[in-house]
């Protein structure tokens, strides 16, 4: 099935996403709406595009109302990883759709098409689920509603949420593009098309639909009011724990790196160690007092030239932040890494730093060869205009093994923590500098002729 993958990046012809909106289940971010009057309760269409972070726990939750512990709809990533359509009324399950498949990839986006309508004769047709445009026809659990049965999503009693079910299990990652159709079952090509040259499934313009009473089109364009519907119906949302910082440029026509949770764990004494991440897998935290842990970026490059900036939260007890290469695994190597110390490679190489230090990372996948900044100023005596140029002379290292594939990596223990910038930053920018192609939000310029690692940016250089 198509997906959008770090090596396949979207034409760039065509209809382009702008914003996201990331999410942190830790912050219990969500959005919140009661609606003015009931609209439709038999027939919806839910669409939305979906770049997941944390994975299992206890579910996901996308969509959703709860009224109480008998009465709500819940439509979520399940504890196992699977997608879940709930509609609980009076004790008991009146819509009840479980996949076997399971939605495990964090470096990609999904498109979710949940399309109701209990009014149809024939039982299959009332309710339908599309990941990224075609049917999804495996469920472990398939309940389907008897005809003209009423759901609760409509009704004006009720706070209707984006994120949360009002129950905890918030959602945890990136949406894009979040539709709801009132009073019509829609199917996917309302919201998407196969790219005619790629064949990967990707967002059209929505802006065309009839959204009905209760529809509504958050395209999170609107940094002051991310909760604003843009479908023309005024069915604005109220913004819970998100902020400006949350609006992203990661989305589902230019897909951004971030680190890697799935990357290999710390396996010591049969035990595996793993750094814990927030803020869209953009923050890490190797925070196990006894063993490293470690993780890499969810693209690795071995061609082109990329930027990186991240912020140290805290060092721990030691800190490290570079390059691994993607046969590296378990405890990674320190040969390509910055130490906190101001060490490179066990040897001396630049400044100290500690929390609320800005580190930058210029690496000339082309050639091999490997800088570091610190704040704005790049260390071992290298000059912005030595590393534009390709002088090597300060650099940490050149000649690396490019038959390989390399990620931006970090390893540390005892709370080292650091929140990536590949471009969306986590945290907050006080100048603003992009790269030549006017991608990305940094600190400190990037230097002429390299690129914030994003598929748009990986098929031109890359």
């Amino acid at each position: 099935m198509p997906l959008i993958l770090p090596s396949n990046s979207i034409s760039a012809v065509g209809y382009e996403v702008d914003n996201s909106l990331r999410f942190d289940d830790g912050s219990s971010d969500y959005l919140s709406k009661t609606f003015a009057s009931s609209g439709s309760q038999q027939k919806h269409t839910f669409s939305v595009w979906v770049k997941r972070a944390n994975l299992g726990g206890g579910g996901k939750s996308l969509f959703g109302y709860k009224v109480d512990a008998n009465n709500f709809l819940d439509v979520r990533f399940g504890s196992s990883d699977n997608l879940l359509f709930r509609n609980y009324n009076g004790g008991s399950y009146t819509w009840r759709f479980d996949t076997n498949r399971k939605f495990r990839d964090v470096s990609s986006w999904y498109h979710l098409v949940f399309a109701v309508d209990s009014t149809q004769s024939t039982e299959s047709n009332r309710f339908k689920l599309y990941v990224n445009g075609v049917q999804e026809t495996s469920f472990s659990t398939a309940t389907y509603p008897s005809q003209n049965a009423n759901m609760k999503w409509g009704n004006n009693a009720y706070a209707h949420l984006v994120g949360d079910t009002t129950g905890g299990d918030d959602f945890d990652g990136y949406m894009a593009e979040v539709v709801v159709i009132d009073n019509a079952q829609l199917d996917p090509t309302s919201f998407g098309e196969f790219d005619e040259d790629t064949g990967i499934w990707k967002p059209k313009s929505v802006s065309g639909l009839t959204f009905g009473t209760n529809g509504f089109y958050l395209d999170f364009e609107n940094s002051g009011s991310l909760g604003a519907d843009v479908s023309g119906n005024g069915n604005n949302f109220t913004v819970n724990n998100l902020t400006s910082i949350d609006q992203s440029t990661d989305t589902p026509t230019n897909n951004f790196a971030t680190w890697n949770p799935l990357s290999n764990p710390r396996i010591a004494s049969g035990t595996a160690y793993l750094p814990t991440f927030s803020n869209g897998n953009t923050t890490v935290n190797q925070a196990d007092a006894t063993y490293y842990t470690n993780t890499k970026s969810s693209i690795g490059v071995s061609a082109g030239k990329w930027y990186l900036e991240a912020k140290c939260s805290a060092v721990g007890s030691e800190a490290y932040i570079g390059l691994a290469p993607e046969d590296d695994y378990d405890e990674i190597s320190a040969t390509y890494l910055y130490q906190n110390n101001g060490n490179f490679d066990g040897s001396a190489y630049g400044n100290t730093y500690t929390a609320a230090d800005i580190l930058q990372i210029a690496f000339d996948a082309d050639n091999g060869t490997l800088w570091f900044g610190k704040n704005g100023t790049w260390q071992n005596s290298a000059t912005q205009t030595e590393i534009e140029n390709g002088t090597t002379t300060n650099s940490a290292i050149t000649s690396l093994d490019m038959t390989k594939f390399w990620h931006f990596a970090t390893k540390g223990y005892n709370g080292a923590t650091f929140q990536a910038n590949f471009g969306n930053p986590p945290f907050t920018i006080s100048s603003g500098n992009s790269d030549g192609n006017g991608y990305g939000n940094f600190e400190y310029p990037v230097p002429s002729g390299y690129y914030s690692l994003n598929t748009k940016n990986l098929s031109e250089f890359g």
